[in-house]
């Protein structure tokens, strides 16, 4: 497997997606090197916007925490999220009622934002069911995930409506060598136990692709292959970029490990354009 250097792969593209979590930051903070690499593209002039799954906070708040952590430059316009897409779903789908979440009341931002009237699965009663329009999928957080994914299970067992996944992540990095849940695999247990298929946004779904690609053609006009999407998943963000005509970049300082990447890529079939370390400069 040809580890390459992320500067000269760069410099070759006009806008460049990153994925968040394990690629710019990690459980510890920021990922060294990130803070130089983006003065790198800012003085370039190389677009770059965060490409992620994260549905937990609204953009506004998905920047802030960018910039505590000194990345000034990731402004809210730079975040293209998953939960923007299940918002612009709701706006055209469902006009009034309730929509019922799981995740924390900072993910309903982009329930609310429709003026929705919106309930949290963990303050939901069953004898409410009737009022309930759509459920969404937000966040991983925010539940009791026994009492209430045993309530969700019921109420879907009752009513027939919509079920939207704003993130279609499986698991995400807590630590070099650990992983925790996501919201995507829970939403999976749930299709199982339905017996249906929900709405998915996000990576690697066509959608946020096409989606993110029209968000930055009047700031950064670009063709396909003058964008590079860089993950650290090859079932979300190498796939998804790869299916959508995107160059892309494995990096392996997130979910897939250093030791295990030649061997996922090989068992998968899903093949990066290039592989580095991190996006660090060096």
């Amino acid at each position: 497997m040809n580890i390459q250097s992320f500067k000269a792969i760069a410099d070759q593209y006009k806008v460049i997606f990153f994925d968040a979590f394990g690629v710019l930051k990690n459980y510890e903070g920021l990922i060294d090197g990130v803070k130089e690499t983006m003065d790198y593209l800012h003085e370039r002039d190389i677009g770059f916007y965060v490409l992620t799954n994260d549905a937990s906070r609204s953009p506004s708040e998905l920047s802030e925490s960018f910039q505590q952590l000194g990345l000034t430059e990731v402004t809210s316009d730079k975040i293209i999220s998953s939960g923007m897409l299940a918002r612009e779903y709701l706006s055209y789908k469902v006009k009034q009622g309730t929509v019922a979440y799981l995740g924390t009341p900072e993910s309903a931002h982009y329930l609310e934002s429709q003026k929705l009237k919106t309930v949290s699965l963990k303050n939901l009663e069953l004898s409410q069911s009737e009022e309930i329009e759509v459920v969404v999928f937000m966040d991983d957080e925010g539940f009791d995930w026994n009492e209430d994914l045993n309530k969700l299970l019921n109420l879907l067992r009752r009513r027939n409506i919509p079920v939207v996944v704003a993130n279609s992540d499986y698991t995400y990095p807590v630590s070099k060598s650990r992983v925790a849940i996501a919201i995507g695999a829970i939403a999976d247990m749930m299709e199982s136990l339905i017996g249906k298929r929900f709405l998915h946004f996000g990576k690697p779904d066509a959608q946020m692709f096409v989606f993110a690609y029209d968000h930055v053609q009047p700031f950064h006009p670009a063709d396909k292959n003058e964008i590079l999407m860089v993950g650290d998943t090859l079932e979300t963000d190498i796939i998804g970029g790869n299916k959508f005509g995107l160059d892309t970049v494995l990096v392996l300082s997130g979910n897939t490990a250093p030791h295990l990447a030649e061997q996922a890529i090989l068992s998968t079939g899903i093949t990066p354009t290039y592989v580095c370390d991190s996006i660090a400069l060096r």
